[in-house]
């Protein structure tokens, strides 16, 4: 079984930047692990992406160039850079893992686990 805890969440001014953590627990069995997240009345998109035995990833068009996602094997903890922050990232975000799949899917359909959640506000 997988776990994953997001922390990191705050509420920042437009411009500014905040880096969101998940640590996994169980990581033996988490292939790859993706960030997604969901804004009041819109569906769940995937933000970004990582094949944690190869370090490939995948951004979503709206954040590549501003968010970087990491992973520090030795904590178990895969990471959210966002940098440049818009109001439009305003949103719940969410970590899950794949117990499945390498492939860095940005479809939230590929991923089994889920964490519960870190609210990021951006207020213009």
């Amino acid at each position: 079984q997988v776990q994953l805890v997001e922390s990191g969440g705050a509420s920042v001014q437009a411009g500014g930047s905040l880096r969101l953590s998940c640590v996994v627990s169980g990581a033996t069995y988490s292939r790859s692990v993706g960030w997604f997240r969901q804004a009041p009345g819109l569906e769940r998109e995937g933000v970004a992406a990582i094949d944690t035995r190869t370090g490939t990833t995948s951004y979503a068009g709206s954040v590549e160039g501003r968010f970087t996602i990491s992973q520090d094997n030795a904590e178990n903890t895969v990471y959210l850079q966002m940098n440049s922050l818009k109001p439009e990232d305003t949103a719940m975000y969410y970590c899950a893992a794949s117990a499945t799949s390498w492939f860095p899917s940005l479809s939230k359909e590929y991923y089994n686990f889920w964490g519960q959640g870190t609210r990021v506000t951006v207020s213009s």
